[in-house]
């Protein structure tokens, strides 16, 4: 009897749900790595900044590549901080405070934050305080960044945390094989189950990364064109 059958006796559709499962996640991250990227390229060019690209490594599993994501939305965190840490440093506390007045126009907001990467770059141009007003502005570091890093630790933890990136081509019997050595065969399914809930979050909470890197991004288009 196959690996498979032993973990779906009952329903032999239910084979693919693991091979999906996975292929899901694959997907979910290589996009999460692209849209870091961006941000990176924006935060180099614009802020300073000296963060390195990353990329997805298919010879490695899937907790490396998490630990990959996090060490980098780590730093990018730590920069973000850095240029709250300045701001605050510069500037009058009354200045300091505009930035985060909801009700202060955000065309003053900018000219603040100009001034300072003025000083602290030597030259400033507006795209570069739109982008720190940007990020210190809204939920991007506080909430997206955070839970991600959080999920993404959940998930190399898991029980497909081993698994290896390029596997998924080698069918379902190699990824069982793979996992079997993780868990005990009784307690495959609802490992795999909690993976789901996992991925389900990830998915979730990579969507508002994705959609709040844009939101950066494509300011920074309209600002040049």
């Amino acid at each position: 009897m196959a690996l498979s059958d032993l973990l779906y006796p009952d329903n032999p559709k239910r084979k693919q749900e693991l091979i999906n499962l996975h292929q899901e996640l694959l997907d979910c991250m290589s996009t999460n790595f692209h849209a870091t990227n961006e941000l990176v390229g924006v935060l180099n060019k614009h802020l300073g900044c000296t963060i390195t690209p990353v990329e997805m490594r298919e010879s490695s599993t899937v907790k490396e590549n998490c630990e990959i994501m996090i060490q980098v939305m780590s730093e990018i965190q730590h920069q973000v901080q850095k240029i709250d840490s300045d701001m605050k440093e510069k500037l009058e506390p009354v200045l300091y405070q505009k930035l985060y007045d909801i009700k202060e126009p955000e065309l003053e907001k900018i000219a603040i934050a100009q001034r300072v990467f003025s000083i602290i770059l030597g030259e400033a141009t507006s795209t570069a305080a739109m982008v720190a007003i940007k990020l210190l502005g809204s939920n991007f570091l506080t909430l997206t960044v955070s839970k991600l890093i959080g999920l993404l630790a959940s998930i190399g933890a898991s029980v497909l945390g081993g698994v290896s990136i390029t596997i998924i081509g080698l069918g379902l019997e190699m990824i069982l094989h793979a996992i079997l050595g993780a868990v005990e065969r009784s307690q495959l399914l609802t490992a795999v189950r909690s993976y789901e809930k996992h991925l389900a979050e990830f998915k979730a909470a990579s969507e508002k990364y994705q959609c709040a890197i844009h939101e950066v991004t494509s300011l920074v288009r309209q600002q040049v064109q």
